[in-house]
């Protein structure tokens, strides 16, 4: 013989928010976190500025700890492409305890630019772990009235 079972709905409608909670979580993405890594299966991604003056683009990434020979930038058209990569190796001894510290890791990160740009004058500086990209605008072409005539 079955025993009897007292139906309750609000315990399935919890079952149901509960695995809408799950799925939720499981499926969002979390944001990066951001330089320096926040895990190990985190993608780094350096903080970028990017104004423009009446007569430069401005651009500036936070790259802490990336010497000027781990960066590398290119400038392709209005795309502009920051990409680096570190390699660092501490030891340190400490008392009877001994460590060893790796951090590696490589980001790339493209931006589109505003406006074109005189590539060949573009000014780069790295100071202190802070990428300043200084970029001339080009020449605007200035826009072509067309007459239309009737007939």
């Amino acid at each position: 013989m079955a025993d009897l079972v007292r139906w309750e709905p609000f315990r399935d409608m919890m079952t149901l928010r509960d695995a809408m909670g799950r799925l939720f979580d499981e499926s969002l993405v979390r944001p990066f976190g951001g330089w320096p890594f926040g895990s190990r299966e985190e993608t780094p991604v350096p903080a970028i500025d990017m104004y423009q003056t009446d007569s430069d683009v401005v651009v500036k990434a936070t790259l802490p700890g990336l010497k000027p020979e781990e960066v590398e930038i290119s400038l392709s058209g209005n795309s502009l492409e920051i990409k680096g990569e570190t390699k660092e190796e501490s030891e340190g001894k400490q008392g009877d305890y001994y460590y060893r510290e790796r951090s590696y890791g490589s980001f790339q990160r493209c931006l589109t630019l505003p406006v074109e740009i005189k590539s060949d004058e573009v000014e780069a500086t790295f100071d202190n772990g802070l990428l300043v990209l200084k970029m001339p605008k080009a020449e605007q072409v200035k826009a072509k009235q067309i007459k239309i005539q009737a007939k």
